[in-house]
């Protein structure tokens, strides 16, 4: 793998994400937003599982070790209150508002990564971080 594959990963995270808010817009019409974060988490399980054992070598558990298993544990935790919220945001807002705010998570990963992960933050990180927080803003308030 080049350097760049990560690049190409996150391009399609950013493309599959963005297909998300539409397609959970759609979804979560006339339910209640928490049965269709399940239903929605349910798909991704299934998935994420299907693709485990077809892809990964045997014997891949003996690896994880118990702060793997803690901090995937409150990563699940942050991501399943994070589609609550994301699914109520989308029953009650457009997409196109609910989806900028939503992707403020840049922002605070880039905090969480300086505060808890110590990493350096340079004016990249800033100007990138302070003109996603502008275009959020935009983008939300309009009308």
């Amino acid at each position: 793998m080049n350097s760049s594959s990560w690049l190409v990963w996150a391009i399609f995270s950013g493309f599959f994400a963005g297909l998300t808010a539409v397609l959970a817009k759609l979804g979560v019409t006339g339910v209640d937003s928490s049965l269709a974060t399940a239903v929605r988490t349910t798909v991704v399980l299934i998935f994420t599982w299907a693709l485990f054992f077809a892809l990964t070598p045997a014997g891949s558990f003996r690896l994880l070790t118990s702060r793997n298993w803690l901090f995937l544990a409150l990563s699940g935790f942050a991501t399943g209150l994070s589609w609550i919220c994301y699914f109520r945001a989308l029953q009650l807002g457009q997409a196109s508002q609910v989806a900028p705010i939503d992707k403020l998570s840049v922002v605070f990963a880039i905090g969480f990564a300086a505060l808890i992960l110590h990493e350096q933050l340079n004016w990249h990180h800033w100007v990138g971080g302070t003109l996603i927080l502008s275009g959020a803003a935009v983008l939300a308030l309009k009308g």
